[in-house]
């Protein structure tokens, strides 16, 4: 690794995987890792959390756990408080907390609409809102959010909840970012694609007749043949949380396999 992220400090929200194997979160924090940054992994279950930072630890990186609701301001801003107290900075706030409540509009209860909300969009708030002041203070900083494809077009699942949140959280990212960038600090969005993550076998299999049936559908939707890794989404933060990409705000970034300029 070429060090990129040496001596920075990050803090990821949604740092455990949803299972087995690699999510976006997971991938993420240990990909800072790799790259020289001190990591505090942040996340509502506390074994997937310790798992990251097991993994981090075992190749001789910086890691501490904390177990936080990212829809509890009280929770965020004590997560925020102790990495400031450890690590006397945060250059790295990485949102990757996700939810998607499948039902149409018809369908979906109003509480399942309030809480798809307050998973992928709130949590967004409440993290900058008890990050930016410290960015601010020290006239740097990269927040990096995970928003989706389905921001911004329809993907053929029935989660317009999620849909909305994510759009929400790409114009929260740009709006963010014209407001702070006199202060050195960076906000840019991913928005993933198909990608092949513990998390679809729990959320989106149900849509389909069989698991195998999910995944040779979603790799014929991608223009490339084949869904995307966690590595794909955690590669594009690094590079957006890194000094080579100094002059690049605002951004909502596709890591999709080309599928958001395919024609339906």
């Amino acid at each position: 690794m070429s060090h990129r992220l040496a001596n920075k400090v990050a803090i990821v929200f949604g740092a455990g995987s949803d299972g087995k194997g690699w999510g976006n979160g997971k991938a993420a924090a240990v990909a800072y890792a790799r790259e020289g940054a001190s990591v505090v992994a942040v996340d509502l279950n506390r074994e997937a959390v310790e798992q990251t930072c097991d993994v981090i630890r075992k190749e001789n990186g910086v890691c501490r756990s904390r177990v936080a609701d990212v829809t509890n301001a009280e929770q965020v801003a004590e997560a925020v408080r102790t990495t400031l107290e450890e690590f006397g900075k945060i250059d790295i706030l990485h949102n990757n907390v996700g939810l998607a409540q499948m039902g149409d509009p018809i369908e979906l209860p109003e509480e399942d609409w309030h809480k798809a909300i307050n998973v992928n969009l709130t949590s967004v708030f409440l993290t900058m809102k008890h990050v930016l002041p410290h960015m601010v203070k020290n006239k740097s900083g990269a927040i990096v959010n995970i928003s989706s494809l389905s921001a911004i077009r329809y993907t053929g699942y029935p989660y317009p909840a999620y849909n909305a949140a994510k759009a929400a959280v790409n114009q929260l990212t740009s709006s963010v970012a014209l407001q702070y960038a006199s202060y050195g600090i960076r906000v840019n969005a991913i928005m993933p694609g198909l990608i092949d993550t513990p998390l679809i076998y729990r959320q989106i299999s149900a849509e389909y007749n069989t698991v195998e049936e999910m995944v040779a559908e979603r790799n014929a939707q991608t223009p490339m043949g084949r869904m995307g890794s966690a590595w794909d989404v955690a590669n594009a933060a690094v590079f957006l949380a890194s000094d080579e990409a100094n002059f690049i705000t605002g951004v909502c970034l596709p890591v999709d396999g080309g599928q958001s300029v395919q024609c339906m």
